[in-house]
């Protein structure tokens, strides 16, 4: 009986935060991918200010790497994240800590991402597999393919386990991702002058798939989405954004949404 009772237990924790309509006995036994956690399950969505909200507090207590969510409209981000000691653990493992081909996505463990915004990193780093169902930062691949697709969707929402922000998308490069790289984006997580910044920021601009017209300047916070672009050259393609000044809204950079860019993504 004591052995039935804990595995019920199990059942319905996970039960409680997948999204899924399959019964309760047979959710433990499926690789459980970071997309199908759903934010609306818990009391309070994530980013309540100066405290945990209920949904940060339940995804810690289930998975204790967990600082936070990210999601973008018109894609399929919409994923917790998670951050531990090193960048290679979450490669291939679920948030539920079972292997996972699409892994999870994680920030550089190098980043600061608390309880204040004004001591976040200057450069949050975020890291996605390319997966070809969309998964993780697959669906990223549209703001590549359609130059229009940014006007469209063009804001990342972030949220700590504390705090939410807004970022506007601001530049989308390729680069090479190798570790002899010269512009190497994964250790630029803070700039100590305005000359590391503009220089990370012209080399991105210039770098951008297409010109993306929104201002950058120093003193901006940035996010920067990483996954692969291509195995042959060990490329990545990236999509970074800059958080919305005092004064910015949604309704600053707004376009409004035609038929065709409001397809499903493929």
């Amino acid at each position: 009986m004591k052995k039935l009772l804990t595995t019920g237990c199990c059942a319905v924790l996970l039960f409680s935060l997948v999204g899924t309509a399959a019964h309760a006995e047979t959710v433990s036994s499926e690789k459980i991918s970071s997309s199908t956690v759903n934010l609306q399950l818990a009391e309070g969505k994530f980013g309540k200010p100066n405290r945990k909200s209920g949904m940060a507090k339940a995804m810690e207590e289930y998975n204790a790497d967990s600082v936070g969510w990210i999601s973008i409209a018109g894609t399929k981000v919409n994923n917790p994240l998670v951050q531990c000691a090193d960048n290679d653990y979450y490669l291939s493992m679920g948030f539920n800590h079972q292997p996972y081909r699409a892994g999870t996505v994680f920030m550089d463990y190098r980043n600061v991402f608390g309880f204040d915004q004004n001591q976040w990193s200057d450069n949050l780093i975020f890291y996605g597999h390319n997966m070809a169902n969309n998964e993780m930062f697959g669906s990223l691949r549209r703001y590549r393919q359609d130059e229009n697709y940014h006007k469209q969707y063009p804001f990342i929402e972030l949220y700590s386990n504390y705090e939410h922000a807004t970022y506007v998308i601001c530049a989308l490069p390729i680069t090479y991702g190798g570790a002899d790289a010269d512009w190497r984006y994964w250790d630029m997580e803070e700039f100590e002058t305005e000359e590391d910044f503009n220089t990370y920021m012209k080399y991105a601009k210039e770098q951008s798939v297409y010109p993306v017209d929104v201002d950058v300047k120093y003193g901006d916070k940035l996010v920067t989405l990483s996954t692969c672009y291509s195995d042959e050259d060990n490329s990545r393609f990236l999509v970074i954004a800059r958080k919305l000044r005092a004064g910015e809204t949604a309704e600053t950079f707004s376009t409004p949404k035609t038929e065709e860019t409001t397809e499903a993504t493929t």
